[in-house]
């Protein structure tokens, strides 16, 4: 019941309405409401909305159909301090337009949100998908990136070529597809260099994700804490071939195959973009 009442509430949703070329889109969110950092402290986050809507605005506006899922099915939440005209470029139309997209798909409810669980999504069926979007904020980091349910899905899109599209944070989830994720995050919370058990399946890709830099720029927005390890030092101890924009917080855009990987999120309208090419 809840694909069917998503499925209405895109279809209604759709700006351009119906498509010869309409496609599926799997936009795939975080369980999590938080991130656990360095010495037990916590910090609250979720989704980014521009990282979110940005991208599920374009799909609708070009007539595409989008499932939301988490791995357990769960309201994902948004991270409050993403809701900022900074984002949007100073637009704060713009912002206050990506904020109503999100009250009228309901997200957010936890009694009427769309959202299904990773589980439904391998019912229906993988091939029902086109592409897959993941976007960040800070909660892929806490479970996205060893979630057996998405490492399954991803390992089934990245086998048939399908288009895997990953956003600031987001690329972090790539690493569920290791052979033993929670071994090698464990190894980088420790400090230590991580090493993954077996061929990753996306090593010696070009890819992005948030960089180093940039999280060190954005302490600040952690309240004091610290994160256990940077996505960066993760994706590149794994094997991926690591690129980032000249100047912080500018847009980068890598695609490698499959794969599309923004670095930030100025980078998730650019994401979109090349999401939607290859769409056509």
């Amino acid at each position: 019941m809840k694909h069917l009442r998503h499925l209405a509430i895109t279809l209604a949703l759709s700006f351009s309405g119906a498509s010869a070329h309409a496609a599926n889109v799997l936009v795939v969110l975080s369980d999590s409401d938080h991130l656990e950092l360095k010495d037990g402290k916590v910090f609250e986050t979720g989704f980014y909305l521009n990282e979110l809507m940005q991208p599920a605005k374009a799909l609708l506006d070009a007539g595409h159909e989008i499932t939301f899922a988490t791995p357990k099915g769960t309201a994902p939440s948004v991270d409050k301090t993403s809701i900022d005209k900074m984002y949007f470029g100073g637009d704060e139309g713009a912002m206050k337009a990506s904020q109503a997209l999100l009250d009228k798909l309901r997200l957010l409810s936890s009694s009427a949100s769309p959202v299904v669980s990773l589980a439904r999504v391998e019912r229906i069926g993988y091939d029902h998908f086109d592409a897959v979007y993941v976007p960040g904020g800070h909660a892929p980091m806490q479970d996205l990136l060893v979630s057996p349910e998405l490492g399954k899905l991803l390992r089934h899109f990245h086998d048939r070529g399908k288009t895997t599209a990953l956003a600031c944070h987001g690329p972090i989830a790539l690493i569920s597809t290791l052979r033993d994720p929670n071994a090698f995050t464990t190894q980088l919370e420790a400090g230590d260099a991580a090493k993954a058990e077996g061929k990753w399946i996306y090593a010696g890709y070009n890819l992005t994700v948030i960089s180093n830099e940039e999280e060190d720029m954005a302490k600040g927005l952690l309240g004091g804490g610290e994160m256990k390890f940077y996505p960066q030092d993760a994706l590149t101890q794994a094997g991926g071939r690591y690129s980032r924009s000249e100047a912080p917080f500018s847009a980068h855009v890598v695609t490698d195959r499959e794969l599309i990987t923004g670095q930030n999120p100025a980078s998730a309208p650019a994401v979109a973009q090349e999401l939607l090419k290859r769409l056509k």
